[in-house]
């Protein structure tokens, strides 16, 4: 293989030298058809010196200046036609197609809180608080008072209130659970939350059946209240559930001290009623 590629190199170089070392000389080519033709009208018969050459004789020449021009293209083109066919293939490179996203799997959990909507402050500097006198008012009214642990349990139902660790500095969940030793045949379960600036409702969910529920929420004197309902002839079966609402407010530390629930149910013939705040308490029987 190398004497070969050897014996391309010599040849291609003796091309080369051969093209440029070629050069017609075409004065004297001229000179020398001239004087043919000039000796050719001599030896007419009649002739008195020199003659112009005939038509014939001048389409001679430029046939042959022709044909010496032709040689040269054809002598480059044979050296660049050996000296390309020894250049190297090029060569392509086939890629795979980038995979398709995949899709994620849905879930039927509660819903999550949504993102912080401002951008959050660089790092090292503090948000100032608001001037006392541009805080809302707390809430008033017999909602703000604290109920007393006894009346957080009825008989067979028990009731907590707290606020979902999942909440941030502009949204926020309340958690109500109850607990029941019997079915439940009627339950009105309300949350209460003080309206403490920019406090609207973002929506709501219950543990139990969607379908078992009427569920409305308004403003009432200062508080956003929710408000879920046992449908007729729906039961409620012994165990723990969780109501909770969401709800927007303005940026920073929310004061849920104003926030109260209740609950009235039925089971069997005793009526039950219980309330409570989102204070942090142990946990029930």
């Amino acid at each position: 293989m190398t004497g070969r590629r050897d014996v391309d190199e010599e040849l291609r170089a003796r091309l080369h030298e051969a093209a440029g070392a070629h050069e017609p000389d075409r004065a004297r080519i001229l000179a020398r058809v001239e004087r043919g033709m000039a000796g050719r009208g001599r030896d007419r018969p009649g002739h008195h010196g020199a003659t112009r050459p005939p038509l014939l004789g001048w389409a001679r020449v430029a046939g042959a200046t022709a044909a010496v021009a032709g040689v040269l293209a054809v002598g480059g083109y044979a050296v660049a036609s050996a000296l390309k066919d020894d250049a190297p293939p090029q060569r392509s490179v086939a890629t795979s197609p980038a995979p398709a996203p995949s899709r994620e799997a849905t879930t039927s959990r509660a819903p999550a809180p949504p993102a912080d909507p401002t951008p959050s402050a660089p790092p090292g500097t503090e948000t100032p608080e608001p001037p006392a006198s541009s805080r809302p008012p707390a809430a008033t009214g017999s909602a703000t008072a604290r109920p007393p642990v006894s009346a957080v349990e009825d008989g067979p139902l028990w009731s907590d209130g707290s606020v979902d660790p999942h909440s941030h500095d502009f949204w926020a969940q309340s958690n109500i659970t109850l607990k029941t030793g019997e079915p439940l045949t009627a339950l009105t379960v309300e949350l209460v939350v003080a309206q403490t600036g920019g406090v609207a409702s973002t929506g709501a969910w219950r543990s139990l059946p969607e379908e078992d529920f009427t569920f409305t929420v308004e403003e009432r004197d200062g508080f956003l209240v929710h408000r879920w309902t046992l449908k007729q002839g729906r039961t409620v079966p012994a165990g723990e559930w969780m109501f909770a609402g969401q709800y927007d407010h303005e940026r920073g530390d929310r004061d849920a001290g104003g926030d109260r629930y209740s609950a009235t149910a039925t089971a069997g013939s005793e009526r039950l009623s219980v309330q409570g705040d989102f204070a942090p308490r142990d946990g029930g029987s």
